[in-house]
């Protein structure tokens, strides 16, 4: 899991990830109290580098968090709505 960019942002960000193998990805967005928020991505992924747009037009200004899970590898990475 990459830094999004632009951190910070409004209203929208990219969020790049790369798989290593074929894999069932979710990437997932959480508020600061670990709240999950909305689910970007839920479906199988092939092996290289992947990128997908968030759009927080709907979200208030703060931290929020954004994880990537497959079978094997969890990440998490703190973004920026401003």
């Amino acid at each position: 899991l990459k830094q999004n960019y632009p951190n910070p942002f409004n209203p929208s960000t990219t969020i790049e990830y790369s798989v290593p193998q074929p894999a069932f990805v979710t990437l997932k967005v959480y508020n600061i109290l670990g709240e999950e928020l909305t689910t970007l991505i839920a479906e199988q992924k092939t092996a290289g580098n992947h990128a997908v747009t968030f759009d927080a037009s709907n979200y208030s200004t703060g931290i929020y968090w954004i994880t990537v899970r497959t079978d094997s590898v969890s990440e998490t990475r703190k973004f920026i709505v401003n």
